[in-house]
């Protein structure tokens, strides 16, 4: 499955290369302008609705599973009368949002707006160049009250989503998320720890030993040894247990796999500290401390372990968060696990993953769309960014979910609360209110942190507070002093080329690291060949595009 995917990464990016070089040939002029349309006058930011004419705007849009029908959802139809525009959407499944944005593009068949695009850098460098994408700097200029203001409050966002040319092709969903920050966790389950009289691990060996007892202590006893004592997965949140494990060693969040160190950019994955850690986990799974599935299954097969039917049989998973095996189920083993700090290992090192450096580009404007729809689509996106329309997209119309907070109510710091979600949220697993955060919304913290949060942590509505709780309580600042961003703009001469050697680069670390693990390969006679690989796939190179990159964003270029 891995090699299909990078055979289909590969063939997107010679398809984009192709009409980056072909340029005009892969894409259309935009729409001539209607009398109708060209009559259209968009008003200024704030005035609502936009033009007294509707506007008819061609979305490309990623729905999240749970929204039942994107055309007659509840906050669908609040924008359109809101702004008096139509939606005409493009849609894909949400687990295929990147694919399905990129074959649209390759085929030169794309709509006006991306509200789903998840444009990388690189990608926002090469679009905007090949004028795929729009320049928004004058369109945020004369309609964006709600983007300025953002920008002048936090002038990191605006230097998130400005390339080097100096302008803004794409804007990002900006989620102030405190435990998204800190996604990389592990969950124990507790009440194992309780039966078998063990305290929660600091170390690697203290972490080797719990799992050992898990496996052979009978924790959920059945008489069987059926216990998985640890288990990941793939594509899913922060699921992989490499990014956890092997930030015992050396930094490593599952990404890009740089480190920084005095401003250096380094590559984890050659340095000895990754070789011990590789040694740990395959330690861990030949001994059958590890679901060998782990390495191939996506977060299904944790779900499947989590709800096995009788007796638990999930002993710890590498998760963003909790519920992620539970999805679906309306069970209380979720409230069983509790997360363990970053482990300490054999050389006294820890590291918690870090994650506040940007995200990707969601929203865009293609050369589809006309001047009508250019200025249409940045008010809705202005509007987006608003807090009350991030509180309608996650959770619909005030009084159905949630309303505002009453005198007594206090939120994660102990204010008076302004709002409180019903309880019966958590009972419904698809609904039509709103998008479900589709988009892009502005979501800091204090609006994430101004809920009221409920005495009892483990409840259905005392999730967020238990996710803040753990993250405070386990891995808040224990990220290293220096991380390199997850998004950051290289030169656009070295775009293409970044983007070539990334995939074939972190293949070969993935799929080398998997054998390791598994034995496939020995650590002791292959590393050495394991390490000279990288100098054919331009390693040096590729540390040096990613340098200067880092050196410009820190010396704020």
């Amino acid at each position: 499955m891995k090699s299909k995917m990078t055979g289909i990464a590969v063939m997107l990016l010679i398809g984009c290369a192709l009409i980056w070089a072909a340029g005009s040939t892969y894409r259309s002029s935009p729409a001539v302008d209607s009398k109708e349309e060209s009559d259209t006058e968009i008003r200024p930011a704030d005035q609502f609705p936009i033009a007294d004419n509707q506007i008819l705007l061609p979305v490309y849009a990623a729905p999240p599973v749970e929204v039942e029908d994107l055309n007659t959802n509840t906050f669908t139809k609040y924008l359109e009368e809101k702004l008096n525009i139509k939606f005409e959407f493009v849609t894909a499944g949400a687990s295929a949002k990147k694919e399905r944005g990129q074959m649209l593009l390759a085929s030169g068949d794309y709509p006006a707006v991306m509200l789903g695009g998840d444009f990388t850098p690189d990608e926002q460098i090469k679009y905007g160049m090949s004028g795929v994408l729009r320049p928004l700097d004058d369109l945020i200029d004369r309609y964006g009250s709600n983007i300025k203001r953002i920008f002048a409050e936090h002038p990191e966002h605006r230097k998130a989503v400005t390339a080097p040319d100096g302008h803004i092709y794409s804007l990002a969903s900006i989620n102030e998320c405190f435990h998204c920050w800190y996604a990389q966790k592990l969950w124990v389950n507790s009440t194992w720890l309780q039966k078998l009289n063990l305290k929660p691990p600091q170390t690697t060996e203290e972490f080797y030993r719990m799992l050992k007892a898990f496996k052979t202590q009978d924790p959920n006893g059945n008489g069987k040894q059926d216990e998985v004592p640890l288990s990941g997965a793939i594509g899913s949140y922060h699921a992989k247990i490499t990014g956890f494990l092997m930030s015992a060693f050396i930094y490593n969040t599952d990404d890009n796999y740089f480190y920084v160190k005095d401003g250096k950019v380094g590559m984890a994955a050659v340095q000895p500290e990754w070789k011990d850690g590789l040694a740990y986990i395959h330690r861990l799974y030949r001994e059958g401390l590890v679901d060998p599935s782990s390495f191939t299954q996506t977060l299904d097969g944790i779900i499947q372990l989590a709800s096995h039917q009788g007796d638990n049989i999930l002993g710890s998973a590498t998760l963003g968060h909790i519920r992620m095996a539970f999805s679906g189920l309306d069970n209380a083993r979720n409230q069983e696990y509790d997360t363990i700090p970053p482990l300490i290992g054999p050389d006294g090192y820890q590291a918690a993953g870090y994650f506040n450096m940007g995200d990707n580009g969601q929203f865009a404007i293609t050369d589809k769309a006309t001047e009508t729809q250019a200025a249409a689509a940045i008010r809705l996106a202005d509007y987006l960014y608003s807090e009350e329309a991030a509180i309608l997209n996650e959770f619909g119309p005030e009084r159905v979910w949630w309303r505002k907070g009453l005198p007594g109510e206090v939120d994660e710091h102990g204010r008076p609360a302004r709002f409180r979600l019903n309880p019966e949220y958590w009972e419904h697993l698809t609904q039509n209110d709103g998008w479900s955060q589709m988009g892009i919304l502005y979501r800091n913290r204090d609006l994430r942190e101004s809920w009221a949060v409920p005495g009892d942590l483990y409840s259905k509505e005392g999730y967020e507070h238990r996710l803040y709780a753990e993250t405070a309580k386990n891995y808040f600042g224990k990220e290293p002093d220096e991380v390199f961003p997850a998004n950051i703009y290289v030169q656009p001469e070295d775009a293409f080329e970044a983007v070539r050697l990334r995939v074939q680069i972190n293949d070969y670390i993935e799929s080398n690291m998997v054998q390791f693990i598994t034995g496939t390969k020995d650590l002791d006679q292959e590393w050495d060949a394991y390490c000279d690989g990288f100098t054919g796939l331009k390693l040096e190179r590729y540390l040096t595009i990613y340098q200067n990159a880092y050196s410009k964003y820190k010396n704020g270029q």
